[in-house]
């Protein structure tokens, strides 16, 4: 596979799962787009490793937020089997905490699933 169809691919791949997570259908993609054996990390925390240990994270997420008022991706590149993104976000966690954020994702892709992802934000 040349480099141009594999950025290609990635950048499909990249945007149809940003897509699925601003739907909302955040569970499905992770389940569909992340690898068996995928490791996660937030800025410089110890990397989770493995699908089960990461679905437990996002699962644990997930049960803290009480409303997601809005999010969008407002720019993206692709640089080989590597994608970054960067998010704007607007989450209401369980308890009444209103977040707005900015997350940098950076997401290494191979045969079509994130074999690694790594966030980047201020936790301020």
């Amino acid at each position: 596979m040349s480099a141009t169809a594999t950025a290609t691919s990635v950048q499909e791949l990249d945007k149809q799962l940003n897509e699925d997570v601003l739907s909302g259908k955040i569970m499905d993609a992770f389940e569909k787009y992340y690898a068996d054996d995928v490791v996660m990390q937030e800025n410089s925390e110890e990397p989770r490793r493995g699908k089960a240990a990461n679905r437990k994270a996002e699962e644990e997420f997930m049960s803290s937020v009480e409303a997601w008022n809005g999010g969008s991706v407002t720019a993206s590149a692709i640089n080989g089997d590597t994608s970054f993104s960067v998010w704007e976000m607007d989450i209401t966690f369980k308890g009444g905490k209103r977040v707005q954020m900015s997350q940098v994702a950076v997401r290494q892709w191979k045969n079509g699933k994130v074999v690694h992802e790594r966030f980047f934000y201020n936790k301020g």
